[in-house]
């Protein structure tokens, strides 16, 4: 099965550089730049060495140097804000790219709206208002998002989530919601509209991308907050310096002291930050997952507990017939057969599953050949099904209890051999399915759960990550341990009930942990709305999409664990890229304090460790680097530092290393490679 995420461009494609460029230029205007204390205090520096420059072309003074030194750096101050604003301009170019692509998925389909008086009339898709049906039947379009409330229907999802192999969505169940640009492939289903205009989940993906409705997380606002007071405090240091530089006989041009502020403020995290922050949500995306804030991207990376359905995220889905058991040394073929005679008119996929393993075992059997029995369907008050065939044959087939009871009626009980198998199955994690024909017991057939290929090296990923799961399942403690067990999690909550899964995320909450579920159901939505992360699917119920902050439009219940690592990497990517733009200072204290004071004070030559060439030539290679890193590290800025799943001293550890250390040896030889490149051109 092929899967297409939504296009997502090169780096740095042609187009979108163009795009970014312009972006550069509009975000320049003070009341956006307002938003980014750290690069609008570098725009203030720019408009601040123009207006010097531009005095000292109508009245020089040898103090503040000369109009062409104080104009090259007043164009590369300038330079440094627009890579800044060309790195988000680019984040967001991807995304807008994006939305071009998504928006041809969405376009006018034909809809046959039903009306209240029952009569339908053919409308287009933009005239369906919330609250209203339509019937779509095979080969048709979903004009809009909406949940089936008759009918069933095969449906082929690509279109949205990229899935070749169509699913069945149904009414009345927790797979009954639809999405607009998807198609009907068999049968015929009503549906109500659940989005209004604007509100489908086309729309919001498109919003999502363009960046519309992208709010800052609390994570980002703090760091916003810790560099602007990283910039007033280092402010106050060079606002300081000049006084002091009078004090020593010094006089300290105002080109130094920009320089010297716009170098020690941490520019390189100041001007990616709102990059990362759209790339982030942008991979996101390409997993399919459509996210209501940026906030439950980010929290998904600090997620303590991990809470998981069995049915379908850690087994298949469904349990499958594994054997059969004769009732004391019956006729084996002659139980396979009643058992698959007793699943012919059985449309679930147990009885589907049964007549498989029965045909594995060369057992036959075809409806056609039974057309004169009846068929016994299964209900909630018998809890079994069956069939009565023409020559006075009765097979039930039901829970052990059920038929324990029906065969007790008719004076026959179950062997003890019989029992021991029963305990056997259950006590293994299976579920027993008992056979009676007439009356008398015939046998048992195995149903097991199949856990999921690769699930438990899945959770051993996330137990790396200090992630713990907790199995949700409504099995009995007994099976649900045996299943927990094999599929190798943390937890379990036996017997669960929408108040338990609350009750648990409450308390683990109590304990300080953050914590996520992912879920469909109607009975879903209280603990999707308390958890921190609450992922819905797409096909669940709108009560269930509503409650999350998130929605898998693959509905993929082990998205989750992608989700994890996504909103790990944009935090791990953010804290690296702040390490390294923190650590670039030490390099340029080296590079422009001595430059300033050297005249006056000899001493501080042996600050000079790089050996720069001259005080300018000192303060222009230091600005010119701290302009050139930021277009340097776009790349690592949108494609996010890659993360591997070693525990969080060992993450801390390493990034400081590459990063930290990286940080202080990258600009020392960088500054210095500058130094000597303007030297040997006699640019200074």
């Amino acid at each position: 099965m092929s899967k297409h995420k939504p296009a997502s461009p090169k780096l740095f494609d042609s187009t979108l550089m163009g795009e970014a460029l312009k972006e550069a230029f509009r975000k320049l205007s003070p009341r956006y730049m307002v938003r980014n204390p750290v690069m609008f205090t570098v725009e203030i520096g720019t408009a601040i060495m123009f207006v010097v420059t531009i005095m000292l072309a109508i009245n020089p003074d040898p103090v503040q140097g000369s109009v062409a030194y104080n104009a090259v750096i007043t164009i590369i101050l300038f330079i440094t804000v627009l890579f800044a604003n060309f790195a988000e301009g680019l984040a967001e170019a991807r995304g807008k790219a994006q939305a071009a692509s998504l928006r041809k998925t969405r376009h006018e389909t034909p809809a046959t709206l039903v009306l209240p008086n029952g009569t339908r009339r053919a409308v287009s898709s933009a005239e369906l208002k919330k609250g209203d049906m339509f019937y779509v039947t095979a080969g048709e379009m979903i004009p809009t998002d909406g949940e089936i409330i008759e009918g069933i229907a095969s449906i082929d999802e690509s279109a949205i989530t990229g899935e070749s192999a169509p699913v069945i969505r149904e009414a009345g169940g927790d797979r009954s919601g639809v999405t607009g640009g998807t198609k009907v492939l068999s049968d015929s289903i009503k549906v109500v509209v659940t989005a209004g205009a604007g509100e489908s989940f086309l729309d919001k993906m498109i919003q999502l991308v363009e960046g519309a409705s992208r709010q800052k997380t609390p994570n980002e606002i703090a760091l916003s907050i810790l560099l602007a007071g990283f910039s007033l405090m280092f402010l106050i240091v060079t606002v300081t310096l000049e006084p002091f530089g009078r004090y020593a006989n010094t006089p300290i041009a105002i080109a130094s002291l920009v320089s010297l502020f716009v170098c020690l403020i941490p520019t390189t995290i100041g001007g990616l930050l709102s990059a990362i922050g759209i790339a982030g949500m942008d991979r996101a995306l390409r997993a399919n997952v459509i996210s209501k804030s940026g906030k439950a991207v980010e929290t998904a990376g600090d997620i303590d507990t991990l809470l998981l359905d069995k049915t379908g995220t850690i087994t298949i889905g469904n349990r499958k017939a594994t054997k059969f058991y004769a009732a004391d040394g019956g006729d084996g073929q002659k139980f396979i057969q009643l058992c698959a005679i007793s699943s012919l008119a059985d449309e679930t996929p147990e009885g589907k599953s049964i007549l498989e393993l029965a045909g594995q075992q060369s057992v036959q059997v075809h409806k056609a050949d039974y057309a004169n029995s009846t068929f016994i369907n299964f209900t909630a008050q018998t809890r079994m099904s069956g069939v009565d065939m023409p020559n006075g044959t009765q097979i039930r087939k039901g829970s052990v209890d059920v038929i324990r009871a029906l065969t007790g009626r008719n004076g026959h009980g179950i062997s003890k051999e019989m029992d021991q198998v029963i305990t056997t199955i259950a006590t293994n994690g299976g579920t027993p399915l008992a056979v009676a024909e007439n009356g008398k017991f015939a046998g048992v057939i195995e149903l097991q759960d199949i856990i999921k290929t690769g699930i438990v090296e899945r959770f051993e990923r996330l137990r790396k990550m200090g992630v713990k799961t907790v199995m949700v399942t409504g099995d009995n403690p007994l099976t649900a341990k045996y299943i927990a067990e094999k599929a190798g999690v943390d937890d379990f909550i036996a017997e669960a009930k929408p108040e338990d899964k609350m009750e648990y995320i409450r308390k683990e909450q109590q304990l300080g942990k953050l914590v996520a579920m992912m879920g469909d159901g109607t009975n879903d939505a209280p603990a999707l709305a308390q958890a921190d992360v609450g992922v819905a699917m797409n096909s669940g119920t709108q009560a269930a999409k509503e409650a999350g902050n998130m929605v898998d439009l693959d509905n993929d219940p082990t998205k989750l664990i992608e989700i994890v690592e996504i909103g790990k990497q944009l935090l791990i990517t953010r804290g690296t890229l702040t390490t390294f733009s923190i650590a670039n200072d030490v390099a340029k204290y080296f590079a422009i304090v001595p430059a300033l004071f050297i005249a006056s004070i000899p001493a501080l030559q042996k600050l000079n460790i790089m050996g720069l060439t001259s005080p300018q030539s000192a303060i222009l290679s230091a600005v010119i680097f701290n302009a050139i890193i930021i277009p340097l590290l776009i790349p690592l800025a949108l494609k996010g530092v890659a993360y591997k799943p070693i525990g969080a001293s060992k993450l801390l550890a390493r990034n400081l290393f590459v990063y930290g250390i990286g940080g202080v040896i990258v600009p020392f030889i960088g500054i210095k490679v500058i130094d000597l490149v303007l030297t040997v051109f006699g640019l200074v």
